[in-house]
């Protein structure tokens, strides 16, 4: 009797190990991919300048995708891209380009139509080629222009502002985040705590500190580590939340050599010169 309940329960358990392997390669076979769409332009005229600017929208295929974070970008923006990937990768993308510059008629409803497709479908086929889709350069084109104006915002006491745009920016880093650098999402999850904190919202801070350090472990980055255990500490403290364990780990860090400095930079001041 006790050998027939053990095999039973090396088959279920055999069955099981399958049924988690069919599953394994079916979500391989199917792995999240993303789309790129270009809803809508918007025409910028200044005295100096008149140009379009085309809305873009990264989203996740295969199911509903309640984040739908825009970002505004220039034709100008899109060359860049090209010209930045050329640089790296060359031959790869000789049958990949935007839509070629246009002499006249920029500004048409039917020209705009045309180009807004056409950029759609850029996009996809930078997505659709690996070494573009696991390039630091093409996750920057969806976020370096945002983090940049959220440390602007940052750095002139603007916290609530450059909360949100910081939040936008970590959710389309997510959706990359397949393909690229756990250490793309570092500096905005650095720099959200420190809107948090500087605004008193210490629950907040300390989810994104928390989310933050378990990456600098990961990319050795040991500033950021010992700034983040500093905040850590400092914000369990004002929650009534066990230290012990920070404290050790900082401890920890600062014996390994080389040694940290005595007076070491703040989150804050390495956010700050994390985007300079």
């Amino acid at each position: 009797m006790a050998e027939t309940n053990l095999m039973s329960a090396a088959s279920a358990l055999t069955t099981k190990q399958l049924q988690q392997k069919l599953s394994s390669e079916k979500k391989s076979e199917h792995p999240v991919l993303l789309l790129f769409e270009i809803p809508s332009t918007r025409v910028v005229e200044n005295q100096l300048s008149k140009y379009v600017v085309y809305q873009v929208v990264v989203m996740l295929s295969g199911s509903f995708d309640s984040s739908r974070v825009s970002v505004e970008r220039r034709y100008s923006d899109f060359l860049r891209l090209q010209r930045l990937l050329l640089q790296e990768f060359d031959s790869t993308l000789e049958d990949v380009s935007p839509p070629p510059k246009l002499l006249s008629g920029n500004f048409c409803a039917a020209v705009l139509l045309q180009r807004r497709l056409a950029l759609q479908d850029y996009l996809a086929k930078l997505f659709s080629t690996r070494c573009v889709r696991h390039s630091p350069l093409f996750a920057a084109f969806f976020t370096d222009a945002e983090q940049r104006g959220a440390l602007v915002l940052l750095r002139g006491g603007q916290f609530s502002l450059a909360l949100r745009q910081l939040e936008d920016v970590l959710v389309l880093q997510e959706k990359l985040q397949c393909w690229q650098s756990p250490a793309l999402r570092l500096p905005t999850l650095c720099a959200l705590a420190v809107c948090h904190c500087d605004l008193q919202q210490h629950q907040e801070a300390l989810d994104a500190a928390q989310r933050a350090l378990p990456v600098a472990r990961r990319c050795g980055l040991r500033s950021h580590r010992a700034a983040l255990l500093r905040l850590l500490m400092d914000l369990s403290y004002r929650l009534g939340l066990p230290g012990a364990r920070l404290q050790d780990e900082l401890q920890g860090l600062q014996d390994q050599p080389p040694t940290l400095k005595y007076d070491p930079p703040t989150l804050k001041e390495l956010v700050i010169q994390q985007f300079t």
